[in-house]
């Protein structure tokens, strides 16, 4: 059975749209072929990096990508833009299946002592684990339905 490809688009590609692509490969790396993808790529959040490692994420062979490096090269089955401003400039583009809008805050233009920024980026971290089980278990459901018509 093909996988089905999941895109996580994002402004910048440093934050949200990485800690998704985790989640969903650990938890259905057997189901979906995960990528993630910025606007504007802007690396790595360091944050990001501290807040994954500690839930066990090693993110080091990871790096922020263009959007534009999968325009037109690869059929997602699901865009998923997981902040407001992906969400408005993204382009329709040909060959896209279903498109989703999750929200979540930016935690690298919060504001505050590195305690503090670590405390945002672990909320966010924890809103998108929670939407990305949920989804799954969501998806689960389809699955199942999709084999028992068969």
């Amino acid at each position: 059975m093909d996988k089905v490809k999941v895109l996580f688009l994002c402004s910048g590609n440093s934050a949200r749209s990485q800690m998704a692509e985790a989640f969903l490969r650990r938890y259905a790396g057997e189901r979906f072929e995960v990528y993630s993808a910025g606007l504007e790529p802007k690396g790595i959040n360091p944050y990001t990096l501290k807040v994954m490692n500690e839930l066990g994420y090693d993110l080091a062979g990871h790096y922020a990508k263009s959007l534009d490096q999968f325009l037109g090269k690869v059929h997602f089955g699901y865009l998923i833009t997981v902040c407001d401003r992906a969400a408005e400039a993204c382009p329709i583009f040909p060959g896209m299946g279903t498109r989703l809008q999750w929200s979540f805050d930016d935690p690298a233009a919060f504001e505050g002592t590195d305690e503090e920024k670590t405390a945002k980026f672990r909320q966010v971290r924890d809103q998108i684990e929670k939407r990305v089980k949920a989804w799954f278990e969501e998806m689960q459901l389809v699955f199942a339905q999709d084999m028992s018509a068969r």
